[in-house]
């Protein structure tokens, strides 16, 4: 059997062009149901009134607080009496040792030392020193204080001022003079009853005779 391959497209494109239209037209419907308020009017029918209603908040219930714990009583104190303990001791002896150990007596305090200090000979005087010139004639005066040191046999090995007059040039001349050999001697110091060398003060007085 032959069918004519001409004929058979139009009549399926008239078909597809068809049900194009329809669905077009559907559309266009809808849209003017949407504006006009239909549809929203059609969908009030089909789902009945709608209840809305207004559900509380739940508020928590408030828990009251626990009851305060009991207060604790302490159980009264137990008294025990306690066992009688007698307590002896063991008697100490003492005992004493008597030793035949000779006792040390203490030692004598030391002697001090006997000491005599130098003296002036009067047999054979200490000569006064030659008064300075300018000293005499300035009207200077004053006495000079010497630190001498001794020999054993009393002669001068050595002479300090210890004390100015008030004058250089008294002070000078008292030194000078005691510095002199063999001219100043005196009785030597003694210490425990026998002659040593030793130092001692002495005094050189200036005074103008008039």
């Amino acid at each position: 059997m032959q069918y004519n391959q001409s004929s058979a497209i139009p009549e399926t494109n008239y078909r597809r062009l068809g049900g194009f239209v329809v669905v077009v037209l559907l559309h266009v419907g809808l849209l003017w149901a949407l504006q006009s308020g239909l549809a929203r009017t059609l969908v009030n029918k089909v789902m009945g009134p709608v209840e809305t209603k207004m559900i509380e908040e739940i508020k928590p219930e408030e828990e009251e607080p626990p009851p305060p714990p009991p207060k604790f009583q302490a159980p009264p104190p137990v008294f025990v009496d306690m066992p009688d303990v007698a307590i002896t001791e063991a008697p100490t002896t003492s005992t004493i040792t008597a030793t035949n150990a000779p006792v040390r007596a203490a030692p004598p305090p030391p002697v001090a030392d006997v000491i005599i200090p130098p003296k002036v000979n009067p047999r054979s005087p200490i000569q006064q020193p030659e008064y300075p010139t300018m000293s005499r004639r300035l009207g200077e005066e004053g006495v000079a204080i010497l630190l001498l040191t001794l020999d054993a046999d009393g002669r001068v090995t050595a002479s300090t001022l210890d004390t100015t007059s008030g004058f250089e040039r008294l002070d000078e001349a008292a030194v000078k003079e005691s510095l002199r050999p063999r001219l100043w001697r005196f009785l030597p110091g003694t210490i425990n009853g026998k002659p040593a060398p030793m130092q001692f003060k002495f005094a050189v007085r200036f005074k103008i005779d008039k």
